[in-house]
């Protein structure tokens, strides 16, 4: 009997960034469910302090938080892993909103609220085109720089 190949590979690591934290708990424990192991973070300079130190797969970011919107931590995850896979997920987004964050490097833009379902499988897809496993580039923290929080 052979093994199962799914039951081998190695989750998807993602690093979930929202501020609403009973809604970051919840989705982390239904993502954990389906295989996809969620960091999180409550605010844009925490995710940033993480993306330092970890590896992800892909980020799954909302666009309107109190430190750093998600734009902006789009923005810095682009200089720090160029990589990586950004998800904005958001529930205040217009086109024009959407049509920014694809500029800025954003892999797809989703409204709030999302099935899981299909956040899982977004997720996945995004985790297949960035470079899953690899450490981010690293940007030293340097005064002045925006990375430095």
């Amino acid at each position: 009997m052979q093994p199962d190949a799914a039951a081998n590979e190695r989750p998807i690591r993602v690093l979930l960034v929202d501020d609403e934290k009973p809604f970051v708990d919840a989705l982390c424990k239904r993502l954990a469910r389906r295989r996809v192991e969620a960091i999180k973070a409550y605010a844009g300079k925490q995710a940033v302090r993480l993306l330092r130190t970890t590896a992800f797969d892909v980020a799954v970011v909302d666009l309107k938080m109190e430190d750093i919107n998600g734009l902006d931590v789009l923005k810095i995850f682009k200089l720090m892993a160029p990589e990586m896979p950004v998800i904005i997920l958001t529930g205040h987004g217009s086109d024009k909103t959407a049509a920014e964050c694809l500029e800025a490097g954003a892999h797809e833009c989703l409204a709030k609220p999302c099935l899981i379902e299909e956040l899982v499988e977004r997720v996945r897809a995004a985790a297949q085109v960035g470079v899953a496993g690899k450490s981010p580039q690293r940007i030293a923290p340097i005064k002045g720089n925006p990375l430095f929080l």
